[in-house]
């Protein structure tokens, strides 16, 4: 596990957390280091500080998505929502706002290993289809007219939740609880996933097909297969 933050005392408190949870840590100072200790560590998450002088976390993110899909927990400023809309938007998996909890933080890296190393809540039932989209659960991958689709964790496992639920209106809250097992939290984290996830799938993000936005309740996912 990767954190990268440029102040030293959330460095050490988190990292001293992450091992107490019987993680392995390595810690970075700035962007560029964090990159660099990322290409040569290859961890399996990344915990990463959006405002750094130099190289900032959504830079570092941007980056990390161009090679690789894995976990990314965001640390970010109470208050700073663009900033943590931007993070989803890059990919990031999740977020956490300072001032925060170390054993908060502690929790949410482990929920988000958990999800990506396991099999999604629709692995049961094999290859789903759905017109010119499959998904192969058991490899956490999706194909769209058969090409690869890239997606984060919580896009696959959102992609899953709709496409083994088709037809039925779910609420931002519900879909927080249901996909990703959130007691709590943003509902716009809902709506960024949802935005990104169109972009992948719909052949006109501004005009979705499959994904539909049921105004006053939340989404829907039309299959399109006949």
């Amino acid at each position: 596990m990767l954190v990268v933050d440029d102040d030293e005392t959330v460095r050490d408190v988190v990292r001293r957390y992450l091992e107490a949870g019987g993680f392995g840590v390595e810690v970075a100072g700035d962007g560029t280091e964090g990159l660099r200790l990322f290409a040569e560590r290859k961890p399996d998450l990344v915990v990463l500080d959006v405002m750094m002088p130099g190289l900032n976390g959504l830079e570092v993110c941007r980056r990390l998505r161009q090679t690789s899909q894995v976990p990314v927990v965001l640390l970010t400023a109470l208050g700073e929502e663009e900033d943590r809309i931007a993070g989803l938007r890059l990919g990031a998996d999740d977020y956490v706002t300072k001032p925060f909890s170390p054993r908060e933080l502690a929790l949410r890296v482990a929920s988000v290993l958990r999800r990506a190393r396991m099999p999604s809540v629709s692995a049961t039932v094999g290859e789903m289809t759905d017109g010119d989209l499959v998904l192969h659960p058991d490899a956490r991958q999706a194909t769209l007219d058969g090409a690869a689709l890239s997606l984060t964790t919580r896009e696959f496992d959102l992609l899953a939740f709709f496409v083994t639920h088709p037809g039925v209106a779910f609420s931002r809250v519900e879909l927080l609880e249901k996909v990703w097992g959130w007691e709590f939290g943003d509902q716009s984290t809902v709506t960024v996933h949802v935005r990104r996830l169109r972009e992948k799938i719909e052949a006109d993000p501004a005009k979705p097909v499959r994904v539909a936005t049921v105004w006053g309740v939340g989404y829907r996912y039309d299959p399109v297969r006949s």
